[in-house]
């Protein structure tokens, strides 16, 4: 499938979100615009505290099912080790009762973690996409990239581009270059993928092949030169770092002696993301190790240590953005967890287990009138069918006690000939039902 990021993702679900976030990320970009500060880093920032508040409900419910897990685990793992070596149905079947009973207690689904992620996955990748796709989901942003786009496409079509020698253009290509062959609207968005995915030097020389460096958009320089900044530096901008540059490329196109300020920036965002990182999973609650658990406590350990490392080379060889990104959003979630956890530790868990125990006593009540309804319109069926077969048999009650000659209900002797369903089968089942009622 090719691969066209400006083109809004369309994939089930993901699409959807990333649309409503992209609202979000268009507003914003809006404001600090509108008042004078059109800065994708600080737009990055704001769009990451937005969503993440956004998402405080499910984050609230996510840490809430983690502490009360690690509560009720003792209780769990005592009804296991009840039944430890027994694979009988029953006491498998009693087995899932007590476990039930615990989480009714504790006023958790064994499944409510595994829905809080379903519902939170969505929204990430979504999120990571409309970062990673600015010109897709920004028009301002998008708009300016498409008169550069324009300029190309009427030179030479992308010829430069597509015949380049330089080994990170043609990759650039590879990736996101796929549709600059067709025509039209496809093939303008390819194109913008493609810038949108340069550094800062390789964008130099497409410039200078294209005579670029006099476009403008509203009026403004869209990119640099000796005298004026280009609308796409000051978009990029983020306190002296471009961020459409990854750490990588910065470090080894800086001169430490002329631009050390930039390499510490290029150093500081892989190891800052590495530490917020770590910090984020350290105040989550985490499994204790206790007899059976105790390897998957060292699998999710092992897992907290390698994913601050990922967290790092991502950082450094993707644009410096995701790694802002990535950055704001470990310290607010870091933020909002610390404020969570410390309200859920004033909170008395044996306080929890009464309320779900009123709860649950209500819930069995619900039921039990549920079921008495049941039961009731189940006898109303069956007065029903009771009279119609008197009707059918000239009048006579069915649940008379008097005795009715065979010679007046033939469907008796023929009960099993009879049609399921028929009203001389149904007939049968009432007089069987009262003879039997009234032995």
């Amino acid at each position: 499938m090719n691969v066209i990021l400006l083109t809004k993702d369309d994939t089930f679900i993901i699409g959807w979100v990333a649309r409503l976030l992209g609202l979000i990320m268009e507003g914003i970009f809006t404001v600090i615009d509108f008042i004078g500060i059109p800065n994708i880093g600080l737009a990055i920032i704001l769009f990451t505290v937005v969503v993440n508040l956004l998402m405080l409900p499910l984050t609230i419910k996510q840490q809430k099912f983690s502490k009360l897990s690690n509560k009720m685990q003792p209780e769990i793992q005592a009804i296991q080790e009840k039944y430890k070596n027994k694979k009988d149905n029953e006491t498998m079947m009693a087995q899932n009762q007590e476990i039930q009973a615990v989480y009714a207690k504790y006023g958790v689904s064994a499944s409510g973690s595994c829905v809080q992620l379903l519902i939170q996955m969505p929204i990430l990748l979504a999120l990571y996409r409309v970062i990673y796709a600015i010109p897709a989901y920004v028009s301002k942003i998008g708009n300016t990239f498409r008169v550069l786009a324009d300029q190309i496409m009427s030179t030479d079509a992308a010829g430069f581009l597509k015949s380049s020698e330089v080994s990170t253009i043609k990759n650039t290509m590879a990736m996101y270059g796929k549709n600059i062959l067709d025509t039209g609207e496809n093939s303008i968005n390819s194109l913008i993928d493609v810038l949108n995915k340069l550094s800062s030097s390789d964008m130099a020389l497409v410039s200078e092949h294209y005579s670029l460096a006099e476009l403008t958009y509203n009026g403004q320089l869209i990119l640099s030169n000796d005298s004026t900044k280009g609308l796409l530096d000051i978009y990029n901008n983020f306190l002296g770092l471009n961020i459409a540059n990854s750490p990588q490329h910065i470090i080894a196109n800086a001169y430490p002696m002329q631009a050390w300020g930039l390499l510490i920036g290029a150093v500081l965002i892989p190891v800052l993301a590495a530490v917020t990182q770590l910090i984020s999973v350290k105040l989550m609650p985490q499994p204790e190790n206790r007899g059976s658990d105790n390897g998957m406590a060292s699998s999710m350990k092992m897992m907290n240590m390698i994913m601050p490392v990922f967290s790092a080379w991502f950082c450094f060889t993707l644009p410096s953005g995701l790694g802002l990104y990535w950055i704001a959003s470990a310290v607010v979630r870091t933020i909002l967890m610390i404020i969570i956890n410390k309200r859920l530790d004033k909170m008395s868990f044996d306080e929890i287990v009464k309320k779900n125990s009123v709860k649950s006593a209500k819930k069995l009540e619900k039921l039990q009138k549920q079921q008495e309804m049941m039961n009731a319109y189940a006898s109303m069926n069956t007065k029903n069918i009771a009279s119609r077969a008197n009707m059918n048999t000239g009048g006579e009650s069915s649940s008379s006690s008097k005795s009715v000659p065979d010679k007046k209900i033939p469907n008796v002797e023929y009960s099993s000939k009879s049609k399921p369903g028929s009203i001389a089968a149904k007939a049968n089942m009432v007089k069987e039902y009262n003879e039997k009622n009234s032995k």
